[in-house]
């Protein structure tokens, strides 16, 4: 399958099997509000309004289940996350479901959206003012609140207790892939052992001495 260029802000359709029905297919229209991790961990969350309920969809890039991903708008938005969309208005994420795509001409850039989300009253899912939100509009909070919320032991108190944080900070980005391979490695070998285990239990072989598992 082929993986079109989109970004956070784009409006993306994806066309998927239905796991629950077998040659069945699912269509699901949104704005990609995250886009995440890369190789074959990759994946980008799409979110739509649909009969008033918010609803949001995961999709892994490479997951084979997934048959066609099109853009129907290509733009950027303000901001590398648009999570703050749960706490706006629904208009701001209602995308039809027979919307006709847009393409860009040949050669042209990629625009950014300048929109300003106006968010709802609080509270909210996530302390908003303590993020730099480019895309967001006044929040309307005492100002006391924005010198709080910048506070380092405010905006991130966990910190104080991260044993690994001087470790992450002082080793390069090749020795931190290095790393996250071997462990991804490591996680997809016992997923293996697993299921071999799991296939020998279930056609009826013994596993381990006097054939106990």
């Amino acid at each position: 399958m082929e993986i079109p260029e989109f970004y956070v802000g784009s409006i993306l359709a994806v066309i998927a099997a239905d796991i629950h029905a077998p040659g069945k297919q699912n269509r699901f229209i949104g704005i990609c509000i995250q886009r995440s991790d890369y190789g074959l961990r990759a994946y980008f969350t799409l979110r739509n309004v649909i009969d008033g309920q918010g609803v949001e969809v995961r999709y892994d890039m490479y997951n084979p289940a997934l048959h066609k991903i099109e853009v129907i708008k290509l733009e950027k938005r303000l901001d590398d996350e648009l999570f703050y969309l749960r706490d706006a208005a629904p208009e701001y994420s209602i995308v039809p479901f027979d919307l006709e795509p847009s393409p860009l001409p040949p050669g042209s850039l990629v625009p950014v959206n300048q929109m300003k989300v106006k968010l709802g009253p609080r509270p909210w899912h996530e302390r908003w003012e303590r993020k730099n939100l480019q895309g967001v509009m006044d929040l309307g909070l005492p100002q006391k609140l924005y010198d709080r919320a910048m506070h380092p032991q405010i905006a991130k108190p966990w910190t104080k207790y991260d044993l690994m944080k001087k470790y992450r900070e002082s080793i390069s980005d090749v020795e931190a892939d290095d790393i996250t391979s071997e462990v991804y490695t490591e996680i997809q070998n016992i997923q293996l052992s697993r299921q071999n285990l799991l296939r020998k239990k279930l056609s009826g072989n013994p596993i381990g001495p006097a054939g106990k598992s």
